[in-house]
């Protein structure tokens, strides 16, 4: 068996402890730790006698097995580990791998809507505090953050990203992995964060799940790769490629990707793990004839560790033996596995995350949920609030309140929530009747959903019972405002959950048109994983309010957004859209030769017949209930490389409140031409009634430059705008040359 603690007096380099146990290891071992495995029994039962799982079973005890994923509780993670410790060869430790994407068992707002948040240091501590639980659950690896750029809403995983726009999104994908993996990977409450998946997945042609990827090198250079290489820039130790082709490529088998960008020109030294069973479904995508030609071309592109699929431990030993495959492309994907073992200090004590009273102690703390609701507080988006309808008072009040999610206390928790208790959120109707002071009573209105809920199973969705459309009604009539919670299912965005209609689904949209006939002092509560179609909403109902899933806190934290408690702050990350034939729609668009109207009737330009071109509601866009106003923007300094500008931004209201600064950059004239503007930084500040405070930008070369299609990084000299506002279509703006 490897000693690794006498082995670590004597080394004084993780990376030469690497070397001296590889020195040690077979080609089978070798390939062994490349070789992932989903849990395949229950390790507090009987070890598995025939089957799969009992080669499976046979592979762990003889060194076969580097890792583990969905394995999770310090009894079972303890179990796996201590087979894998003391019973194989050489001791190894597994890496257990887990979907920790928005909290463990205490659920924090889905990733999108904290990116809504646009506030850096909440979403680094959510992080944080997800790989707290996670890390005392026995886990000591994330398949997050998912860093995909997508401007898609059809596709049912931008629920798990960051957004639209590569500058947010590379702000948030840093401030993920930095909370997973704060400063020491070796730290039991800190685990290895994996950036995923690389490269293109957000942009999969009409929004469908696992579809082919076609983009040219502008997209690919400056709109999906900056935030992959902000999460480099961070530390990340772990990369998953993507289940898509890119450009008739599948990612798995791309070279180009995984071996020219990220590990040479970005000189990462952890390891890529294939997305589920990836590799051999290179056969399907027609790239490969068979499995064994498939282990073959994703060793040679760069993929280390085969996640489920079995194509390394069932092919690599015999394609390296007969010479197809070089033996160097082995030990450089074990040794890189390796290497995250160590520096995740798994060599020096394998039980590390194995602390029964640790667990006990950190998972569901108050602690964490009180952390959660600030975060979902702050996840918020005021999208419409007519003559002030909201914030509402806090007594006096007949409050209906309308809608299947409303007592839902399963589907805020939202898509991945493998670990955390079912019916555990704290529901809108939970949120409201804590506060005594008025009279709130519930309706269901319309079943969202029939039928059983199941991760992996389709969601049955009502279309045709409208056997509580009366007593909702009936209610409305009789109450001084309705808060009508509406939208999607946790279970109808995430993987494999893409839409082509992303209206309101089921019966819905009709409850909604018939209580508004009834009582028009609406509030319009949205729950769902995507931005929604809203034109008839946005028309007639006075005040609507973006409140994605928000987590285990989410009835409080809607409940202090109504009520005031909590002034919103909240911007949004994706532009919503007019109608889905808009889709993609995004705000840092390329201008065409024929932008606008030439004169009335014409038809000779870039429009719709039957729709605008702007968005119902643009990027950045939301609302507070106070009010701000901008002045004086300028430009303070400038060098060759260099430009500072500031404004002042005054609290015009009568409340105190935050506001999101936002700054973005035209470039005029540029080969190859840029968007009509990009955003290019912004800061969350708050201020009181009345208070004006001057907020400065640095624009360098990383904020006025841009990859070329060689890929190839420029700052050209010419003319630029600089527009800040409260959302994407500021209109304050001044000019400077370069």
């Amino acid at each position: 068996m490897f000693n690794s603690c006498s082995s670590k007096s004597k080394l004084s380099t993780v990376n030469e402890r690497v070397d001296t146990l590889l020195t040690q290891m077979t080609l089978e071992e070798k390939i062994g730790q490349m070789n992932q495995y989903s849990s395949f029994w229950d390790v507090t039962g009987p070890a598995p006698k025939e089957g799969s799982a009992a080669v499976q079973f046979e592979q762990l005890k003889n060194g076969l097995v580097g890792s583990m994923l969905n394995v999770h509780g310090v009894e079972n993670v303890y179990k796996l580990q201590k087979i894998a410790v003391e019973e194989t060869r050489l001791g190894i430790p597994l890496i257990f791998g887990f979907d920790v994407i928005h909290g463990y068992k205490t659920i924090t707002p889905i990733p999108l809507a904290e990116a809504a948040s646009w506030d850096l240091e909440a979403i680094e501590l959510s992080a944080k505090n997800a790989a707290l639980e996670a890390s005392a659950a026995g886990i000591n690896w994330t398949f997050a953050p998912m860093v995909d750029v997508s401007r898609d809403a059809r596709w049912g995983r931008v629920m798990e990203g960051g957004g639209e726009d590569p500058y947010l999104g590379s702000k948030i994908a840093f401030a993920r992995v930095k909370g997973f993996q704060g400063d020491d990977l070796s730290n039991p409450s800190t685990i290895a964060a994996c950036a995923k998946h690389f490269a293109g997945y957000g942009f999969t042609e009409s929004g469908k799940e696992y579809n082919s990827v076609d983009v040219g090198t502008q997209t690919l250079y400056n709109v999906i790769m900056p935030p992959f290489k902000a999460t480099i820039d961070a530390g990340v130790r772990t990369f998953m490629n993507s289940f898509s082709q890119l450009n008739g490529v599948p990612a798995t088998g791309s070279k180009f990707l995984q071996r020219d960008i990220l590990k040479r020109d970005w000189n990462f030294d952890g390891f890529v793990v294939s997305d589920w069973g990836s590799i051999e479904e290179m056969v399907e995508h027609g790239y490969a004839k068979d499995e064994k030609e498939a282990a073959q071309l994703a060793v040679e592109a760069g993929s280390d560790m085969d996640m489920q699929s079995l194509s390394y431990v069932e092919n690599l030993a015999d394609l390296v033996k007969s010479g197809i495959v070089d033996e160097k492309l082995i030990d450089d994907a074990a040794r890189r596995i390796l290497r995250v073992k160590f520096e995740l200090g798994l060599f020096d004590d394998p039980y590390k995350y194995c602390d029964l009273s640790r667990e006990s102690k950190i998972l569901g703390n108050q602690n964490l949920h009180n952390a959660s609701l600030d975060m979902a507080k702050k996840s918020i988006v005021l999208l419409k609030n007519q003559n002030q309808l909201l914030p509402l008072k806090k007594q006096g009040l007949n409050i209906a309140l309308i809608g299947d999610l409303a007592n839902d206390k399963t589907s805020p928790l939202g898509n991945w929530i493998l670990a955390a208790e079912k019916n555990s959120a704290v529901s809108v109707l939970e949120g409201l009747k804590s506060y005594s002071g008025n009279n709130v009573e519930f309706s269901v209105g319309t079943k969202l959903n029939t039928g059983a809920l199941e991760f992996a199973k389709e969601l049955k969705i009502n279309t045709t019972d409208k056997s509580d459309f009366a007593a909702a009604l009936k209610l409305a009539r009789t109450s001084d405002v309705v808060v009508m919670v509406l939208g999607e299912h946790g279970l109808q965005s995430g993987e494999g959950r893409s839409r082509t209609n992303i209206g309101l689904p089921g019966l819905q949209q009709e409850l909604l048109e018939a209580v508004y006939n009834i009582n028009k002092n609406i509030v319009l509560v949205l729950n769902n994983g995507r931005p929604l179609v809203l034109n008839w909403a946005n028309k007639h109902i006075p005040a609507i309010v973006e409140a994605w899933q928000l987590g285990s806190q989410s009835g409080n934290a809607i409940a202090q957004v109504l009520y005031g408690d909590y002034n919103p702050s909240g911007k949004l990350p994706m532009t919503f859209p007019r109608s889905v034939g808009q889709v993609p729609i995004y705000y840092n668009y390329k201008s065409t030769g024929r932008p606008t109207l030439p004169s009335p009737g014409e038809v000779f330009w870039t429009h719709y017949q039957d729709e605008e071109n702007t968005p119902l509601y643009p990027f950045g866009y939301g609302l507070s209930y106070t009010t701000f106003g901008y002045k004086n923007l300028k430009i303070q300094s400038q060098t060759d490389t260099s430009i500072k500008v500031s404004v002042e931004v005054t609290n015009t209201g009568n409340l105190e409140g935050k506001e999101v600064v936002q700054l973005y950059v035209k470039d005029h004239f540029a080969r190859p031409a840029q968007a009509v503007r990009n955003l290019k930084g912004f800061e969350l500040i708050n201020l009181k009634p009345g208070e004006t405070k001057t907020v400065q930008f640095l624009l360098t070369e990383k904020e006025l430059g841009f990859y070329n299609n060689n890929g190839d990084f420029t700052l050209q000299s010419g003319e630029f705008s600089a527009f800040v506002g409260g959302d994407s279509t500021a209109d304050l703006s001044t000019n400077f040359s370069l």
